[in-house]
């Protein structure tokens, strides 16, 4: 039932793989592809959106599942938070499935998908920043067949966007094989969007950490500078060492770098950051201690 005027009659393919899909998409130009319709329901349902034709995803098997290839996990736009949750692939990917599992309530889960995640790139986006610290990969369709490869943020920033007629087909992961971490705060008890949330991976090969932190900015952001000096500071021939100190010195670190300080005045002053403002950069770097700390344990 809907409070909303009747509309005309929309038009709605359902094609049963990914090519056709594109076909589609490039056929009809105006039509909007749907998979969860979490974020597009809503968009429609609050009259900000009247798609002229739909292009459903959900009968298109071929991205719904996941195999291992070289050493990546290459993993379905189709796959839906409930899916990612489960016990079977947070042995694959730990904070994926982890971020999987806090995207919201059980209706939430079980219709949303890590390809509608992407591709609404909304700054809470709980998969993003995993994704982002993961240095993931999309392999995107276009018409013809065609398949290129775009690091998801590219896609993210805007460096690279999505073409007429294409759509996200696939989502390549590193495996790692290495402590995961994903962590959120929300402004209300139990599953709800993120005030912040940070991704911590360790990559023992390289001796490197990655962190990315999501819902403070339009796409997650990446603290260089913090992973670089927090790995030259971990042990890691022995345990993965690091020294209590350190944690709240990495924290402070990716907080400063993602929530800077304000521009010195004429004076040279710097006047002091809102207070809403230190409480999200406090609470960012709360998250990232923590986060480090669980990975290193």
């Amino acid at each position: 039932m809907s409070t909303h005027a009747p509309q005309a009659a929309q038009a709605v393919t359902l094609p049963t793989t990914l090519d056709e899909a594109v076909a589609a998409l490039t056929a009809m130009p105006a039509a909007v592809p749907v998979a969860g319709g979490t974020d597009l329901m809503a968009a429609v349902n609050s009259g900000q959106l009247r798609p002229a034709a739909l292009v459903g995803l959900g009968r298109i098997s071929e991205i719904r599942g996941w195999q291992y290839l070289d050493g990546h996990a290459l993993l379905g736009a189709g796959l839906t938070h409930a899916r990612m949750g489960r016990p079977d692939f947070a042995a694959l990917i730990p904070a994926l499935a982890a971020s999987a599992r806090a995207a919201g309530p059980p209706h939430i889960r079980n219709a949303g998908t890590l390809g509608g995640n992407i591709a609404s790139a909304a700054p809470t986006g709980d998969a993003l920043p995993v994704l982002a610290a993961l240095e993931a990969t999309l392999i995107v369709a276009g018409p013809g067949g065609a398949r290129r490869e775009v690091p998801v943020s590219h896609l993210l920033a805007g460096m690279d966007l999505l073409r007429p007629g294409e759509l996200i087909g696939f989502v390549r992961v590193p495996l790692l094989h290495a402590p995961q971490v994903f962590l959120k705060a929300t402004g209300r008890t139990g599953p709800g969007r993120a005030v912040a949330s940070v991704a911590l991976v360790l990559d023992p090969a390289r001796r490197g950490v990655r962190c990315a932190v999501g819902a403070i900015a339009p796409m997650p952001l990446r603290p260089l500078e913090a992973e670089q000096w927090v790995a030259q500071l971990i042990d890691w021939d022995n345990n993965r060492a690091l020294v209590p100190d350190a944690l709240n010195a990495f924290g402070e670190y990716v907080a400063a770098a993602c929530i800077p300080d304000a521009a010195p005045g004429e004076d040279g002053t710097v006047p002091p950051l809102p207070p809403a403002v230190l409480h999200l950069r406090r609470t960012v770097a709360a998250l990232a201690r923590r986060a480090l700390g669980r990975a290193l344990s």
